[in-house]
């Protein structure tokens, strides 16, 4: 069990989540709107600054959001509990009980101290069905059923994200060079709980259909264009799917640039 994963993956769902939620609710300005303190929105801007300092060279996550405590979303959804939060996670005494669970077992495992079996278990229960409530919630909005999975997020290495609720086609602006290589990591889950599969299509290039959520593509003179797409696609072992042959898509779009000579 990869405990550490299926944390950061609630975690970093939850927080999708709040943000598109909030922001339809309160608009650009919903972190000053949230719930918490300003003083703890200027503590996320001041660890942000901190890790643009330490990653010069990489991409830093630009959402505040990102910066904050665990603590922080719990006040957050419990300041905010009504409407899509609730819709889609339940009651709030029973999410707060799940929610404190894992802030309590969260620390032992940010520390790497060992954890018993039956808590790995219980971090495995409590994050798959929070997860598994959220994406019948986006499920049931898109198609009025339970039985399709649905992409959570979906990141490049470049910085562009697609999370929950948002457009699924992302146009980055962004220009490529041929030799360039992309990694893009993918978080979905399936309401029934089978395994899925991940593949990448650009044009009539599709990759084969793989059990690692992480994919990686080469960018070549065939893919010079003003809009080049890479299609980011998820499939369950079962019959029947959402678009006859996948169940799920993200697009990211880029400018991909002939050689400098």
């Amino acid at each position: 069990m990869d405990i550490t994963q299926a944390l950061k993956d609630t975690e970093n769902l939850l927080r999708d989540f709040i943000a598109t939620v909030l922001q339809k609710s309160f608009g650009e300005t919903w972190l000053y709107k949230c719930g918490v303190s300003a003083d703890r929105v200027e503590i996320w801007k001041s660890r942000k600054i901190t890790e643009e300092k330490q990653q010069k060279s990489g991409v830093v996550e630009e959402r505040l959001l990102y910066y904050a405590d665990f603590y922080d979303l719990q006040t957050i959804l419990k300041k905010n509990w009504s409407g899509e939060f609730s819709a889609a996670l339940g009651e709030w005494k029973t999410m707060e009980v799940f929610l404190d669970e894992l802030g309590k077992l969260r620390d032992p495992d940010a520390h790497r101290r060992e954890l018993l079996s039956h808590q790995k278990h219980l971090i495995m229960g409590i994050s798959g069905e929070i997860r598994t409530r959220l994406i019948r919630y986006r499920s049931k909005q898109e198609t009025s059923e339970d039985f399709f999975p649905r992409i959570e997020s979906a990141r490049d290495s470049l910085g562009n994200i697609f999370t929950i609720g948002g457009t699924h086609a992302i146009h980055t602006d962004m220009c490529l060079r041929i030799g360039d290589v992309i990694e893009f990591i993918v978080t979905a889950s399936d309401p029934l709980g089978d395994k899925l599969l991940y593949s990448k299509t650009m044009g009539t290039e599709q990759s084969d259909w793989q059990e690692s959520n992480v994919l990686t593509q080469t960018i070549t003179e065939n893919h010079v264009s003003q809009a080049t797409e890479i299609f980011l696609n998820i499939l369950s072992p079962r019959k029947f799917h959402a678009h006859e042959s996948f169940d799920d898509f993200v697009i990211f779009s880029y400018q991909v640039l002939p050689p400098r000579d």
